[in-house]
């Protein structure tokens, strides 16, 4: 019989199309790397980085862009068997611009509807989610049909098994109606939202998020209070981000972990969320007591924040322990350049690939709750720079 899986994630994927310099405004970008992107789908690259055995349930469109998440999960490690194409959807990709220390615009093109919010439940291996070590599911997961179903019936047939961590993931934009409008991101009609969240807090063993997301899901801004909410609504461990005051981690048995942010020079600090994401899963599986978790999923949340890119950002165990032993922060690997492209017909260097006949990508410039353009986010891993955006 196989051996379970360390980590299977469940929610995102795309591909992130990031400026080779920073500090220039999107208009003037002619140089752009492709990486691998969604929350979900990061949480999982990074665990495998940790040398995690890990895979996604996720769907991309029936493209090329699909076949390159495909190459791209493999070349980290991450099983992509259970990542399947939409015929009718193209895959999503996601623009920044990235303003160095804590302003990172995104631009999300999910329209007309992103492949991965249509799992259906019937194609879940329920089996394989049961026996996981850890299951992994975001609040984006909830916001529509299919994906909502499946994402709690994955929960449901974990009955509670293992650990189940609910990355809370408050992105407005992706819901439907009035609740996903720019103007109801500090305030405003969130009952839908709350409700969904509630059952699935009623799953989850472990319950992770930022104050806003926290907000949404209990009604709690202060750390204290919210943790404990999360706790009340089924969670045996609350992990609240609040940015540059670092993290607040409280288990029901009364443990408690106040730890403060790793200092680091922000390159990008999209991502950051997702390497504490992972970081926090290989923290909890080998069993370390929690504030060492916690210091551990801050490190390489601090490390990603140094770095350009997200999922290739990810770090290895000993880069993580060269941070924490108070070394300096380690180099990423240059980006390398675009390989000039010499086919007849092909595009220039710097021009914009062909997008799916019949499609119009729809642009939702966001810049998430919590997120002011002069100061640290609380969408932080913790670390002094803004947390995991993508």
């Amino acid at each position: 019989m196989t051996a379970p899986y360390d980590v299977i994630t469940m929610g995102r994927i795309g591909v992130d199309i990031y400026p080779l310099r920073t500090g220039v405004p999107l208009a003037q970008v002619d140089t752009f790397g492709k990486f691998l992107g969604g929350s979900a789908t990061n949480v999982a690259v990074a665990a495998a980085r940790l040398g995690r055995r890990a895979a996604v349930v996720t769907r991309t469109g029936q493209d090329a862009f699909g076949d390159y998440l495909h190459q791209a999960l493999r070349e980290f490690g991450v099983d992509d068997r259970w990542v399947t194409a939409v015929d009718r959807y193209p895959t999503p990709v996601t623009f920044c611009e990235v303003f160095p220390p804590d302003d990172f615009p995104l631009y999300f093109y999910r329209l007309p509807k992103a492949p991965d919010l249509e799992i259906h439940t019937h194609e879940l291996d329920l089996d394989a989610i049961r026996a996981a070590r850890i299951f992994w599911m975001t609040g984006t997961g909830l916001c529509a049909e299919p994906s909502r179903s499946s994402t709690l019936t994955a929960l449901e047939a974990r009955a509670r098994s293992g650990i189940t961590v609910f990355d809370l993931d408050w992105r407005p934009m992706f819901w439907p109606g009035d609740v996903g409008t720019e103007g109801q991101v500090a305030a405003g009609p969130r009952d839908e939202p709350r409700e969904l969240y509630a059952q699935a807090l009623r799953h989850a063993t472990v319950a992770v998020g930022n104050l806003d997301e926290c907000e949404v899901a209990v009604g709690e801004r202060d750390p204290e209070a919210a943790a404990r909410a999360l706790l009340a609504a089924g969670a045996e461990l609350a992990v609240v981000k609040q940015g540059p005051k670092g993290v607040l981690a409280l288990h029901r048995d009364g443990t408690r972990a106040d730890v403060p942010p790793v200092p680091v020079e922000v390159v990008n600090g999209l991502g950051a969320g997702d390497a504490f994401g992972g970081a926090l899963c290989h923290g909890l599986l080998a069993g370390w007591e929690l504030e060492r978790v916690m210091r551990y999923a801050n490190a390489a949340g601090a490390i990603v924040a140094g770095r350009l890119a997200c999922s290739s950002a990810m770090p290895y165990e000993h880069e993580v322990a060269q941070v924490l032993a108070g070394g300096p922060f380690p180099a990423q690997d240059p980006v390398p350049a675009p390989p000039q492209d010499t086919r007849n017909g092909a595009a220039p260097p710097g021009a914009a690939p062909d997008r799916p006949s019949g499609t119009r990508p729809g642009t939702e410039p966001a810049r998430p709750s919590g997120t002011p353009s002069a100061a640290p986010s609380e969408t932080s891993s913790g670390t002094s720079a803004p947390g995991a955006l993508s």
